[in-house]
């Protein structure tokens, strides 16, 4: 039989890995939830004799399940459930006029375990790459409640928000990127170029270069003469940064510097307020329990950062402690939310107010972005202002000190 690898969530929110020996990933998602466990990703190994590379790709680009095609699908269910549509007749419908062929094989996975006798909640845990914790928990809330349909509806609305703030977190990364990579090829082509061109000229004068003329020179000879290490090493580094943050701790380190960095950090944090405070009140306006919820919100954040310190929420309401304390012993609340938490906790609208402050914070990312050219202006002026400084200095000085002698004499 087939190894798999697999990696899911207990009750505590832990995230658990391991080995399971199973006919499928059916089979390995049958056996995670009987244990208490919610599948977030199962893999099989493959056999080193059978794998083939453009197989395995192929399969995982027809797989591929986007945020907005899971959208579309949420809300054309809600629709046809709340038309009085048999859920059956409704996944096969939607499975036909589905245009991914490999979500339409998902569709017809999951019809026929419904077939079979088995919940909604469980025949979707069986494809944790599309189906998340917190989109598996929403629909297990529906099943209980019989709102199956309202559910559907507002984890369509939450879909498209999630897309929302993915694209603007991009398009606030987008701008000061792009100045980077502008400032590093100029870097490099006066590098290449423009200094040895000058070099030239100066190596005929046979005069005295200034420090600074000198220190370009040898920057540029250096440049020149190791180019191809410094590509390999900028390669090696790029390779390497991957691996590193593809690892939990790096991911961890990495997620919580990019909310200090300046400028870009204020929107990046803006956003995570945002996406915590929408998921928690859509969970919990559904009727999740709270320890349910921080669960699934945890599993949702797009940064693991925030996602470590919303587990340790969890860990103190278990002890009994207050929302509110714990959200302010995590440090990464402002006080309008905390005080939005507070008033919540007391009147029993901790859901509606939460929403109020996802809103806010949504207008607030709006804003920075809006605004993101002219933040990044004054850096972008000052960083072209001394390289330009530098590259005068060190190429019109020996012209200068020249020109000078000649006048001299």
């Amino acid at each position: 039989m087939p190894l798999f690898l697999y990696q899911a969530r207990n009750a505590k929110g832990e995230l658990q890995k391991g080995r399971f020996e199973g006919g499928n990933s059916t089979e390995v998602a049958d056996h995670l939830l009987a244990a208490g466990m919610i599948p977030i990703d199962i893999r099989a190994l493959p056999d080193p004799v059978e794998f083939n590379l453009g197989e395995v790709l192929g399969k995982n680009r027809a797989q591929s399940v986007g945020l907005v095609e899971l959208q579309l699908f949420s809300r054309q269910l809600h629709t046809m459930l709340r038309a009085g549509v048999p859920i059956l007749r409704a996944l096969a419908s939607l499975r036909e006029s589905s245009i991914n062929p490999g979500f339409a094989r998902v569709l017809a996975d999951i019809n026929d375990s419904l077939g079979q006798g088995r919940e909604l909640s469980v025949c979707m845990a069986r494809h944790p790459k599309i189906f998340d914790s917190f989109y598996l928990a929403m629909v297990r809330v529906g099943e209980m409640t019989g709102r199956l349909d309202e559910v559907l509806d507002r984890l369509a609305q939450h879909l498209d928000f999630e897309r929302r703030s993915r694209e603007k977190v991009k398009a606030a990364v987008r701008y000061p990127l792009f100045v980077v990579i502008a400032l590093v090829v100029a870097m490099g082509v006066i590098n290449l170029f423009v200094i040895p061109a000058f070099s030239k000229v100066y190596a005929g004068m046979h005069a005295e270069l200034p420090l600074m003329t000198r220190f370009l020179i040898a920057t540029s000879s250096f440049t020149k003469e190791n180019l191809h290490l410094l590509v390999g090493g900028m390669g090696v580094a790029l390779l390497g940064f991957r691996g590193w943050i593809g690892t939990d701790r790096g991911r961890y380190v990495w997620d919580r510097f990019k909310l200090r960095l300046p400028i870009v950090g204020k929107i990046l944090r803006k956003s995570a307020l945002a996406r915590f405070a929408r998921s928690f009140a859509m969970a919990s306006r559904s009727g999740v329990p709270i320890l349910q919820v921080l669960t699934v919100v945890a599993a949702v954040a797009d940064n693991r950062y925030y996602a470590d310190k919303i587990g340790s929420m969890r860990e103190g309401i278990e002890r009994g402690e207050s929302l509110l304390r714990t959200a302010t012993l995590a440090g990464i609340f402002t006080p309008v939310v905390l005080q939005m938490v507070a008033v919540g906790e007391e009147t029993g609208e901790l859901d509606n107010l939460l929403q109020e402050i996802a809103v806010m914070y949504e207008q607030e990312v709006d804003y920075e972005i809006s605004t993101l050219s002219q933040q990044i202006e004054p850096i972008l002026i000052t960083a072209l202002g001394a390289m330009v400084l530098v590259l005068a200095l060190g190429v019109f000085l020996p012209i200068w000190d020249m020109g000078a002698k000649s006048f001299g004499h």
